[in-house]
C-alpha cells in the first residue's frame, strides 16, 4: 500500500549545532524513508523558528564572552570536542575556532521565512548553517545574509527587501512566540503530520519511526 502524504515541521535556530546536526539526521531518515515507501509522495519539510538567545541585542555579542555567561566554568574545550565528535559522524566538519560572533537570529530566521514562499527553504537553512559553523561568518551583518541567500537561490532584490523591510522579522518573531506556547523549550524539535513530537537530535532509527507513527495514526483516523 502506498503511504500517504508526510508533513514534517523543524523547529530550530540557525546557531544550534544539535540543529544542524538534526538535519543531517533527518535526511539520513528520510532517505531510509524513501527507500521504505518509493512511490509516496515527497514528504513536506518546514522550518520554524526558535530563537534560543531572544533577549539578545541585535549586533550579538563577542562569541567568547557569549560562552564564558552561558557556560561558566564549564569547560568550552570538551563541550565542542562532543559536538565536533558527533559531527563527524553525519559529515559536519564544524570550525568552531572560526566563530567569532554570537549573533540575534531573528534576521536569519526572515530570510528562511521568506525563502519558504520562494520553495528555497531547504537551501537556505543549509546555506546559513554552513555560513556559520562552517565558514564562521558573521550573521548580524545583513551584507553577510544577502550573500548567504543568494548562494541559496534567492535574489539580492528579495533579500534586501526582506532585510530591510519588517513583515518577515514579524513574522519570525511570531512563529517564535507561538512555539513557546506550544510547549517547545529546547530545538531541534520535530513534528511528524502535526500527530508526533521529536526532541532532540536523535538518530535517524528514531526519526524514521516516529515517521510511520504518524502515517499510522494518520491510516487509523482515516
Amino acid at each position: 500500500m502506498t503511504a500517504a502524504a508526510l508533513s514534517i515541521d523543524i523547529i530550530s535556530d540557525i546557531v544550534c549545532p544539535w540543529c544542524y546536526i538534526g538535519k543531517r539526521r533527518l535526511e539520513g531518515a528520510l532517505k531510509l524513508y524513501r527507500e521504505l515507501h518509493p512511490q509516496a509522495p515527497e514528504p513536506e519539510v518546514r522550518w520554524w523558528p526558535f530563537q534560543l538567545n531572544p533577549e539578545m541585542s541585535a549586533e550579538g555579542i563577542d562569541r567568547s564572552t557569549y560562552l564564558e555567561r552561558k557556560f561558566g566554568s564549564k569547560s568550552v574545550a570538551d563541550i565542542y570536542a562532543r559536538v565536533s565528535g558527533v559531527g563527524k559522524e553525519v559529515g559536519i566538519p564544524f570550525a568552531f575556532d572560526k566563530m567569532v560572533r554570537q549573533p540575534n537570529t531573528l534576521a536569519a530566521h526572515s530570510v528562511v521565512a521568506q525563502a519558504g514562499l520562494l520553495g528555497l527553504q531547504d537551501a537556505m537553512v543549509e546555506a546559513l548553517f554552513h555560513a556559520y559553523f562552517i565558514e564562521g561568518c558573521d550573521l548580524t551583518q545583513d551584507e553577510v545574509l544577502v550573500r548567504i541567500a543568494t548562494s541559496a537561490g534567492v535574489s539580492e532584490a528579495d533579500a534586501r527587501e526582506c532585510l530591510e523591510g519588517a513583515e518577515m522579522r514579524e513574522q519570525a518573531a511570531h512563529e517564535d512566540k507561538r512555539a513557546r506556547e506550544l510547549g517547545v523549550e529546547g530545538v531541534p524539535f520535530f513534528i511528524f503530520n502535526r500527530r508526533i513530537a521529536v526532541s532532540g537530535a536523535q538518530p535517524e532509527e528514531m526519526l524514521l519511526q516516529a515517521m510511520e507513527r504518524a502515517l499510522e495514526e494518520v491510516a487509523t483516523v482515516q
